[in-house]
């Protein structure tokens, strides 16, 4: 019987055994298929997470951000002990002690699955599992991905230590919002670092990793407290918080950005605008898009916050005044309809959907409006996030709306949507009315740069960065006009002409395959011999053809490519003129290299750029500074500053080219417009019909050019030209840079003497000479003008196409410091005030002036 017994249980004993071999080596088995191609996890040891770039501003400040993922990366060393704390409990509360499974879990989680029957499936997924998981393999819920997820989190820790396998998952997961890691989340939820989350906080954030869309703070809020309470009372229970902490926590409110009870942090952030978001385009091109979205860059831009305010002001406020000239009204375009106009809940909230531009400040920012009523007199209006008081009705009277052509019922319907601004007194700041805006359809560009190293301080690319993101100043290609002509005379200059040279302005007539081709000035008159400067200052396109002949186009195309404003030219003479199209950031830069002296200046608009780790990996000023180490260096001494910078043109020649475009600003072109309290150069620029407009001009410091048209090009309409349109952009804008950046004169450059010309004739003056026609130009050491001698291009002229008709003789007069009188000679052309002049021909008919008449 006892032997019965014995061999009974041993037979037991060993189908029990047999039996359990055979699991674990079936288990084995499907452990050693599933391990097998699997990938490698040791790549984790250098994983570099998705991490957000920035840009800064010249002051430091954040400016802007740009990422797929929105993450803040933050090591291990730097996650206070509170956040780990918290995400164990919630997650994974033997995290420290297990092998990278939790065997226990696993089977807490079988059990309760199999009670429910399936209806209550929860993971048992440690830490490192979950960071398998989200590195390398999909998150699907079949038992052949858990089976990999244990394998991989058991050869993960095998590799890692638990601050680094912690680090990795607390900087990858995603809590909503857009928010990547533990530190984008606290900045999204609470606008707060790390080290200053409440327990109650970080509890908060351990509940989002389960399923942060279940659990939003507006939309689930009950749902979320319950399960913040759930992570305080395990970290209680771990051993992580006392009970007097876990009871003062759990009644604490839930409070978030999302419920309004902190500011966000996109609140200090200016709204995006067309600055960073070239530098955006630039850097995608230099680096990669995904590098720069994923690379974590810190960006100091060049940008002047306060200049980019007021470059944006200027060009809006020259847009505006045009476009309201036109007095045309057109709004926005978008409506809202009548049934949603019910209450102020309802077209507030209906107001908020309407996707219009709100980033538009002039004079006071603009506000999204709907019209709730249309009365004869006035306009009763519902405005977006403003409040109505007695003091500030929501009422636009009808004598806001002169500017524009009907009434308002033709023009205003109920439910529109419109912009208003307030309208207040220049002095007191008293709200006078609220006033009707809309964003203009004419559009254009402006740009400020640094002529001494290329740093753009300030760019804007349209009216409204939200209503239309084409950056006009560094994509948009136009004729440049006339702003095109000083690169034509810098050409001469360096050929051996002055500004004292005699250029015949008389008709052309041009043989073409499309026909005839007779350019014109621009106010249809001839004007005879005339010296260089006086065709530079009055913008004569007779005088610029026949001068590029006599050069060759060849040498004009090589200039423009030499300064960057196009990269090949074509030979032809309309292009003297302009017609050739470029972008305003090439010729701002061009204009630059004037200004400097004729040292080549690459635009930027970065000054370095940081990875994640502080490296440098590009820094635009690489010039060397000998002294910046020395803690000996005399107060009264700057550093020394080595530039190796390569000369684009003789320093003479940029010089007499800067007087000559003073000129243009002090009596010519730009005259009007154009009157600041330093030395100023410049060139105006208005091509065929008016369809573009220009002003480039500069200080000893600063360059700023702006243009204006239609981005489909057509007429701006009679009397429209870049003195009179971009002159005030520019003048508003450079006012205040003189403020910041100063100014002085335009430094002389060594091998050079003054001589007193007559600016009409080109005649040699006494030195002793004053007037308003005597100017003292630059000439070489050795280099004389020569008088007498015309150089017309060798162009033929027109058997019907009289050279000039004969004015009446006139004397300039001069004063010498004397006080004696004498007269200058006639031979050159006076302008509008001296010389010969001739009436239009019959045939040259402003109906057949074809391109090229760009004035």
């Amino acid at each position: 019987m006892i032997r019965f017994v014995l061999s009974f249980f041993g037979a037991i004993f060993t189908l029990v055994t047999l039996g359990l071999a055979v699991i674990a080596l079936s288990i084995g088995a499907i452990f050693w298929v599933y391990g097998q191609d699997l990938p490698s996890h040791e790549y984790l040891a250098r994983y570099q997470p998705k991490t957000i770039s920035r840009i800064y501003s010249n002051e430091g400040r954040i400016i802007d951000e740009f990422a797929s993922e929105r993450r803040l990366f933050a090591p291990a060393a730097e996650i206070p002990e509170l956040i780990k704390h918290a995400f164990i409990s919630a997650e994974d509360k033997n995290f420290y002690t297990h092998a990278g499974y939790d065997t226990r879990g696993m089977a807490a989680a079988a059990v309760d699955a199999v009670k429910s029957r399936g209806q209550n499936v929860r993971g048992a997924s440690t830490i490192t599992q979950q960071v398998m998981k989200n590195f390398l393999l999909s998150g699907d819920r079949r038992i052949e991905r858990k089976i990999k997820e244990i394998i991989l989190a058991a050869r993960l820790e095998e590799t890692l230590d638990k601050e680094k396998i912690l680090e990795l998952y607390l900087n990858e997961i995603f809590l909503g919002q857009n928010s990547y890691g533990v530190a984008a989340a606290a900045q999204t939820y609470f606008n707060k670092p790390l080290s200053e989350l409440a327990p109650h906080e970080a509890a908060m954030l351990a509940s989002m990793p389960k399923a942060p869309s279940d659990f939003h703070p507006v939309r689930n809020k009950e749902r979320l407290l319950a399960r913040r309470n759930y992570v305080l009372r395990e970290m209680r229970e771990n051993g992580y918080i006392d009970a007097a902490t876990y009871q003062a926590e759990r009644d604490a409110p839930l409070r978030s950005v999302q419920n309004g009870d902190f500011e966000s942090f996109r609140s200090t952030l200016p709204p995006r605008d067309y600055f960073t978001d070239e530098i955006r385009r630039q850097l995608s091109q230099d680096f990669g898009e995904d590098e720069f979205f994923t690379g974590g860059f810190a960006v100091r831009a060049t940008i002047d916050p306060e200049m980019q305010v007021l470059a944006a002001a200027a060009l809006r406020g020259g847009l505006e005044k045009y476009d309201r000239s036109r007095g045309e009204w057109r709004g926005t375009g978008e409506t809202i309809p009548e049934a949603q106009l019910t209450s102020e809940e309802a077209w507030r909230a209906a107001l908020s959907d309407v996707n219009v531009p709100r980033d538009i400040v002039l004079e006071h920012p603009w506000h999204a409006a709907v019209v709730l009523e249309v009365g004869e007199s006035e306009l009763r209006i519902g405005i977006e996030r403003v409040e109505e008081t007695a003091a500030e009705p929501f009422v636009v009277p009808r004598s806001d709306t002169s500017w524009f052509r009907g009434s308002l019922r033709e023009n205003f319907s109920k439910g529109d949507v419109i912009h208003v601004r307030r309208m207040t007194e220049d002095d007191s700041g008293a709200f006078i009315r609220w006033s009707l805006r809309q964003v203009p359809e004419v559009q254009g560009g402006f740009m400020a740069m640094d002529v001494n190293n290329g740093r753009v301080i300030a760019m804007q690319g349209g009216f409204s960065y939200q209503d239309s993101v084409f950056n006009r100043a560094t994509q948009a290609r136009r004729q440049p006009g006339s702003s095109f002509k000083p690169f034509v005379y810098a050409s001469a200059l360096d050929s051996g002409y002055t500004p004292a040279t005699i250029i015949i302005d008389a008709p052309i007539e041009i043989n073409t395959p499309d026909g005839v081709w007779r350019p014109t000035n621009a106010s249809h008159q001839f004007y005879g011999p005339t010296p260089l400067r006086t065709g530079i200052e009055r913008s004569r396109n007779l005088m610029t053809i026949r001068l590029a002949q006599e050069v060759g186009m060849d040498v004009v195309a090589s200039y423009a490519e030499r300064f960057g404003v196009y990269e090949n030219m074509g030979h032809y003479l309309a292009n003297s003129l302009g017609s050739e199209e470029t972008t305003l950031f090439n010729m701002v830069a061009a204009y630059g290299m004037f200004a400097n002296g004729g040292e080549r200046v690459e635009p930027t608009l970065v000054d370095r750029v940081q990875d994640r780790y502080g490296k440098t990996i590009y820094r635009h000023d690489r010039r060397q500074c000998l002294d910046c180490t020395d803690p000996e260096i005399a107060r009264s001494r700057s550093p020394r500053i080595v530039s190796d910078r390569q000369r684009v043109m003789d320093a003479i020649t940029a010089y007499q080219l800067t007087s000559m475009m003073q000129g243009v600003v002090e009596r010519g072109t730009a005259s009007g417009a154009v009157r600041l309290p330093v030395p100023t150069a410049g060139k105006t620029g208005t091509t065929n019909d008016a369809k573009d407009v220009w002003f480039v001009g500069f200080t000893s410091n600063v360059v700023a050019g702006c243009y204006i048209g239609y981005d489909q090009p057509r007429p701006l309409g009679r009397g429209a030209s870049g003195g009179g349109m971009c002159g005030p952009v520019f003048q508003e804008f450079m006012t205040e840079a003189v403020k910041k950046f100063g100014g002085g004169k335009f430094k002389v450059p060594p091998g050079g003497h003054f001589i007193k010309i007559d600016r009409f004739s080109g005649s040699r003056l006494p030195d002793e000479a004053s007037g308003p026609n005597v100017v003292a130009e630059y000439f070489r050491e050795g280099e004389e003008p020569i008088f007498g001698v015309y150089f017309d291009g060798g162009f033929a002229m027109g058997s019907d196409l009289p050279l000039f008709r004969e004015a009446p003789a006139q004397r300039e007069v001069y004063r010498s410091s004397e006080g004696a009188t004498g007269t200058a000679g006639q031979a050159g052309g006076g302008g509008e005030r001296l010389g010969r002049k001739s009436a239009l021909p019959p045939k040259a008919s402003i109906r057949e002036i074809t391109a090229g008449d760009l004035y």
